[in-house]
């Protein structure tokens, strides 16, 4: 049985890292997964007929797609919302490192769907501060949604960030879906940590760590007092279920009353 987290245990190498291959290590989560670790120059060129996206982390690159190109520097993942190329499988995507270091993230799965592409821009994706105002502000984080059902519905895959705050959790209430999700996590400053429950395990989540979220898994996490924890998330649509709301997630009921606006929390009664 492959186990639920690849640690990393510092830096990936330069060159690109392929974590989940749907025809080889963690085929079950049905999409490829890999790190880009660019220098100055390096090039990922992208022409496999498969729905692919490719999330800039930090760093400056030049996209080139469909005739058009478009230069996107990102200073970090923490302060500067996203930027991210989305294509079909009849696009090809060429993506050049212009500063001295840059990551990507990269995804792809089948989908025979033409769709074309879309480049998403910071600014198509603002921070939603989710749990605001409820559960005491301890599960407040900001969550970004680049693409999903709701604006890419013709799309296999569905991509976002979560940023969970210093001592707060995120991902909550417990919840769980019947497609497969990968988190992929930074922290700031880099030594932090967090844990992450996988059903009924729980994992210790570091810098550049990878986590594969089975179907039907409860996945809420927590981020270390003094840290900021950043996690790319990524959904595989399974065909005739696709993850969508109101049907996913699914919350765990038990759980639900901490989200009432008027809930009394222990500490609370007097």
């Amino acid at each position: 049985m492959e186990e639920k987290i690849i640690k990393a245990r510092g830096e990936h190498p330069f060159g690109l890292t392929w974590l989940a291959r749907m025809d080889g290590a963690h085929a079950d989560m049905l999409m490829d997964f890999g790190v880009y670790r660019m220098k100055k120059g390096d090039v990922w060129e992208e022409d496999a007929a498969l729905e692919k996206a490719a999330l800039l982390v930090y760093g400056e690159v030049k996209f080139e797609w469909d005739g058009k190109e478009h230069t996107e520097a990102r200073a970090n993942c923490f302060d500067v919302p996203p930027t991210a190329i989305h294509a079909d499988l009849a696009t090809k995507v060429k993506i050049t490192c212009l500063s001295d270091e840059a990551e990507l993230n990269i995804l792809r799965t089948d989908n025979e769907r033409a769709f074309g592409s879309k480049l998403y821009l910071p600014a198509d994706t603002p921070d939603e501060f989710r749990g605001a105002g409820l559960m005491r502000e301890t599960s407040t984080r900001i969550v970004r949604t680049i693409f999903d059902y709701a604006n890419a519905p013709y799309a296999n895959l569905v991509l976002g960030e979560v940023i969970g705050f210093p001592g707060k959790w995120s991902s909550y209430p417990p919840h769980h879906h019947p497609q497969p999700e990968i988190y992929y996590y930074k922290t700031n400053p880099s030594n932090g940590f967090g844990y992450g429950e996988l059903g009924d395990d729980v994992v210790k989540v570091q810098n550049n760590d990878t986590v594969f979220i089975a179907p039907g898994l409860t996945h809420p996490h927590c981020t270390a007092p003094g840290y900021a924890l950043w996690y790319l998330w990524a959904i595989r649509h399974l065909d005739g279920c696709p993850y969508k709301q109101p049907d996913y997630p699914v919350f765990l009921k038990e759980h639900l009353w901490v989200m009432e606006p008027e809930s009394e929390y222990w500490g609370d009664r007097k």
